[in-house]
């Protein structure tokens, strides 16, 4: 399981790194999409750390984000207009890192 949390988190990092390029050169779309992505893997390896289960093959935010005991406050923005999308999943990558790291 140490292999698969490390994968996820590498995976979820970069498409991070990504999304915030993306961001800055108005490209929200796109940053939206790889904030998706990368707060997918944050979670799935969150999910794998705190119950130490694999996630398996979920897509479900709203699942992951539950089992992980993530914040109501993260909840609302998942149908936003892509440059709040971005913004809001930039909080919530780094409200999993935080997380993450205090394991």
């Amino acid at each position: 399981m140490k292999e698969e949390i490390k994968n996820l988190i590498e995976q979820a990092e970069k498409d991070f790194e990504v999304a915030q390029k993306n961001f800055n050169i108005e490209e929200y779309y796109m940053s939206a999409f790889l904030c998706q992505q990368s707060i997918e893997k944050m979670l799935k390896a969150f999910f794998v750390i705190k119950t130490r289960k694999s996630a398996g093959a979920t897509h479900s935010l709203i699942y992951l984000a539950k089992e992980t005991g993530v914040p109501k406050e993260f909840f609302g923005f998942w149908g936003s207009e892509s440059r709040n999308l971005s913004k809001k999943s930039f909080e919530l990558i780094k409200w999993i890192k935080n997380q993450i790291d205090k394991q």
